[in-house]
């Protein structure tokens, strides 16, 4: 049996209200808010006593979301600094597709978009940026040239 789609990418996150502001700018659309617990919650996770706050935000054309999720319980655990480098082993950016590179960036920066390196061009076919946000989150963009 093959999978149909890839339903959601989730990330955990201290700052819930901040980190859906800062997808809210980059266009994203908040679906909703929910407060998760109980046993299917702890079954699903292998986590005890799970009790979270989420924010579900899809992409403009509905293909994509993103759950955010803060812990109330159990307490996060600490994986170490927020400003990791990108070559760091697991899950480490998501990347997006944009109109407008350099705006994109500009409309982060008040929410604490910063750049890791610079804005660069493949070719003539893509510029590319990576943008660290709220709690470390790399955030890649993608501007399609042509």
């Amino acid at each position: 049996m093959a999978i149909h789609r890839m339903d959601n990418v989730g990330i955990v996150v201290e700052d819930l209200d901040a980190a859906v502001a800062y997808f809210e700018e980059l266009g994203m659309e908040l679906e909703g808010r929910a407060e998760v617990q109980g046993p299917v919650a702890d079954q699903c996770t292998g986590l005890s006593g799970v009790h979270c706050d989420i924010a579900m935000l899809r992409t403009p054309d509905g293909h994509s979301r993103l759950e955010l999720a803060k812990y109330r319980s159990p307490a996060v655990t600490d994986a170490g600094p927020r400003n990791k480098p990108h070559n760091i082993l697991g899950t480490h950016r998501v990347m997006f597709a944009v109109d407008d590179i350099e705006d994109t960036v500009a409309r982060l920066r008040p929410r604490g978009g910063e750049l890791l390196g610079k804005i660069a061009r493949f070719e003539d076919s893509y510029l590319l940026a990576y943008v660290r946000g709220p709690e470390g989150i790399i955030v890649g963009l993608a501007e399609q040239l042509n």
